[in-house]
């Protein structure tokens, strides 16, 4: 999922006298919440911090990079900011939070002609190795409730990619991406059958530590802006025609 080119997008027009005030947001190749075609970055969470950006008034760009690089660009500078980004306790501290911009849960799938089922991490440990992304937030989560079985892939794709041929029985992801996760190996939501839930998660914009404050309070307003006049919630189920009503509930009441 992840490209090694990094697409710019500019979102104002700005001078080469205000670019070093230039805000830089990145985030990753991940449908629906962000992604490229036809040259044109679009996607959930990138739709709404263009919006975002557009009520700021500021000039900013957008870029599109491997995850792992926008995680430790935006604890290196200033001016940045990486987007979706899913709150943990661990997290909490390396960033200043914007949103929630989107909310969805985190459950465990096995492939519906294995005909199996699982109710909790015991019987996920009794199915053998579970692959998942090593920078995921549901790495860090299973490492943190004692799972011994993980076996970290550099990317979602590879984990979609041994489940589908049989080389592990369970995958575990966030609702809202599973179909496209799928679909980029050739699988379908009718292929898979849900298990168990193991989180709600609810995705931010993380700020750098070292951005103005005023910046991030001035994204905060704007933000609840969007809440308040209803673009927030047309944005989310625009692309997410069947969401959960309490997950509609929770991104509109911070």
């Amino acid at each position: 999922m992840f490209k090694s080119v990094v697409c710019a997008v500019l979102l104002c027009c700005c001078s080469a006298a205000n670019a070093a005030g230039e805000l830089r947001l990145y985030t990753e190749d991940n449908r629906p919440y962000g992604f490229l075609e036809a040259g044109k970055l679009d996607g959930m969470t990138v739709q709404v911090v263009k919006e975002l950006v557009r009520r700021s008034g500021q000039p900013a760009q957008i870029e599109l990079v491997p995850w792992t690089r926008g995680y430790h660009q935006v604890q290196r500078e200033a001016d940045a900011a990486l987007f979706p980004v899913v709150r943990t306790p661990e997290r909490e501290a390396l960033f200043q939070w914007v949103g929630p911009i989107v909310v969805g849960r985190t459950g465990f799938y096995s492939r519906r002609a294995d005909n199996i089922r699982v109710h909790n991490l015991d019987d996920v440990r009794r199915f053998g190795t579970l692959a998942v992304p090593k920078q995921w937030y549901i790495h860090e989560q299973l490492l943190m409730l004692g799972m011994d079985n993980l076996h970290g892939v550099s990317k979602p794709s590879d984990m979609v990619r041994l489940f589908h041929h049989g080389r592990v029985k369970l995958i575990v992801a966030n609702d809202l991406i599973l179909e496209a996760l799928l679909a980029g190996e050739g699988m379908s939501v009718d292929q898979v059958q849900w298990q168990f839930d193991l989180m709600p998660n609810a995705s931010y914009i993380a700020f750098s530590k070292a951005a103005p404050p005023e910046r991030v309070a001035r994204w905060r307003q704007l933000l609840a802006g969007m809440r308040a006049d209803g673009s927030l919630e047309r944005l989310y189920r625009q692309w997410f025609p069947h969401a959960d009503e309490a997950h509609v509930a929770a991104l509109l009441h911070e």
